[in-house]
């Protein structure tokens, strides 16, 4: 049996690759609970509303502050929403011009469908690098390179 063995700078640099690994796996996202959401520029119902969101918009949380949080987008658009606005249920959005949806997670499987940019659909399994997802007219897999989260 072999065995690696490890630099001090490559265990160190092992271990930072770890921890960024770790600190990514733990981002909390939300997504809209219905069409028209306000995000807002603060915590508040009184702040500008900077964007109004679809249903289902997948948001990252930043931070949290009483019952607002403050949230970041694919396109790192920030913003304030209420925390009775949003839900755990995972969605994703469309981030390419085109995507191709399958009968099952791989290339090798049949196309049953296409998206475009800003389609949002609802996240309903992972396997590997493909997210099993589900539109009103579409259920299928996608390489998870073409969503967002």
């Amino acid at each position: 049996m072999k065995h690696r063995t490890f630099s001090a700078g490559s265990g160190l640099l092992l271990g930072a690759l770890l921890l960024a690994a770790s600190a990514a796996s733990a981002a909390e996202f939300v997504s809209v609970v219905k069409d028209g959401v306000n995000l807002r520029s603060g915590p508040d119902t009184s702040a500008n509303v900077l964007f109004q969101l679809p249903a289902g918009y997948p948001l990252q949380v930043i931070e949290r502050k009483g019952d607002w949080i403050n949230v970041s987008d694919y396109e790192n658009d920030k913003g304030w929403i209420s925390t009775t606005l949003v839900s755990s249920i995972p969605h994703v959005i469309v981030k390419t011009e085109r995507g191709n949806v399958r009968s099952g997670p791989g290339t090798d499987q049949p196309q049953t469908g296409k998206v475009v940019r800003d389609v949002i659909l609802k996240k309903l399994d992972q396997q590997g690098d493909w997210v099993k997802v589900s539109h009103p007219q579409l259920t299928g897999w996608i390489h998870k390179q073409l969503v967002w989260p």
